[in-house]
């Protein structure tokens, strides 16, 4: 954030921008339940899906998780970073984020290995390794088939991981696919991130505001203007707040008010077309 934004208007960050604070995501009674749920499953594991369009909360509730799983006693979290990797650069990447050296060459002993090292944890913490994977409509069903028999033992009456994918459309559709059906009947927890009511977002926009350290930044009847005109979508709710703040600190405003909203959106309608007298 810049000085000059920070002088301005009093902000600790800037609260439209993605890089807000974990603390600072307004937390929906929904995802509340499903972090909640989450949390119970640690320890029997098992997978869990997050599915939504783009800009719906996908990733926010991946952070969410992320933070408060992390804050539990014991609890070991992992993050995929790339999930449209080969599935050798896969087990690399499960070695590197589970503290286990894998040999790509030897995938049957990388297994092992992973294996071994998630028993153990069990066996000390009674809790399991948890793996989240964002954008998992990248993965490939032949990865998402290696996660599946990874992650289980004992002829399938054991889970040794708890995993949560996160992934749009694309993933819902991969999932019902003859190859992957096994998997898919295997997640025991879903949320669906639909379409934001206009409540939803304006007491979103709200919340971040005030954590932000300055809530009277825009003007209530803007607020609501926002989140009419949103579309159900957070991501285009925060684009279109940000705007007006860029606006705002290029103008040296005050307040973000309905002038500068019509200033910065409003479309000007083309001058009506005059014939020519001969």
């Amino acid at each position: 954030m810049s000085r000059k934004l920070q002088a301005l208007y009093s902000l600790k960050y800037n609260p439209f921008c993605q890089e807000v604070p974990v603390s600072a995501l307004w937390v929906a009674p929904r995802i509340e339940e499903f972090c909640w749920r989450i949390e119970q499953q640690l320890g029997e594991g098992g997978f869990a899906l997050v599915s939504g369009e783009p800009g719906s909360g996908k990733s926010s509730v991946l952070r969410i998780l992320t933070d408060r799983l992390g804050a539990l006693r014991d609890a070991r979290v992992g993050v995929l970073s790339r999930p449209q990797a080969s599935v050798a650069d896969f087990y690399r990447e499960l070695g590197d984020l589970f503290g286990v050296t894998l040999s790509a060459s030897n995938r049957w002993g990388g297994s092992k290995a992973l294996r071994q090292k998630w028993q153990a944890h069990i066996e000390s913490s009674l809790s399991r390794p948890v793996l989240l994977i964002d954008e998992a409509q990248a993965m490939s069903p032949g990865t998402l088939g290696e996660l599946r028999f990874l992650s289980s033992a004992e002829l399938d009456a054991r889970a040794l991981l708890s995993v949560v994918l996160a992934g749009d459309e694309r993933l819902v559709k991969k999932l019902q696919s003859d190859e992957l059906l096994p998997l898919a009947s295997r997640i025991r927890c879903r949320l669906r991130c639909e379409a934001a009511e206009p409540a939803e977002l304006k007491t979103c926009l709200i919340e971040h505001l005030k954590k932000a350290g300055n809530p009277r930044l825009i003007v209530p009847g803007i607020i609501d203007t926002l989140a009419e005109h949103a579309a159900g979508n957070y991501r285009v709710l925060m684009t279109m707040a940000n705007d007006l703040l860029a606006a705002a600190l290029r103008r040296e405003l005050d307040q973000i008010d309905e002038k500068l909203f019509f200033e910065v959106f409003a479309i000007n309608p083309k001058p009506p077309r005059t014939e020519l007298k001969r």
